[in-house]
């Protein structure tokens, strides 16, 4: 069995700022710290990041 790595991408919401997470997006949802990815990551489900994601922009509105 071989290990897929995520293909990380910053996220859209962090913008320029230094301070941003990194989001690595498929059937689990994983989200890191940009300046210590050393320290791992939270994964989320498919439904977990969406909720999130829901909430984030309707918080923005």
């Amino acid at each position: 069995m071989s290990i897929i790595e995520p293909h990380w991408h910053k996220a859209s919401y962090s913008q320029a700022e230094s301070n941003c997470v990194e989001v690595a997006e498929g059937p689990i949802t994983a989200v890191r710290d940009t300046q210590n990815r050393q320290l791992g990551h939270l994964s989320f489900s498919a439904a977990e990041w969406k909720a999130f994601l829901t909430e984030v922009r309707a918080d923005r509105l």
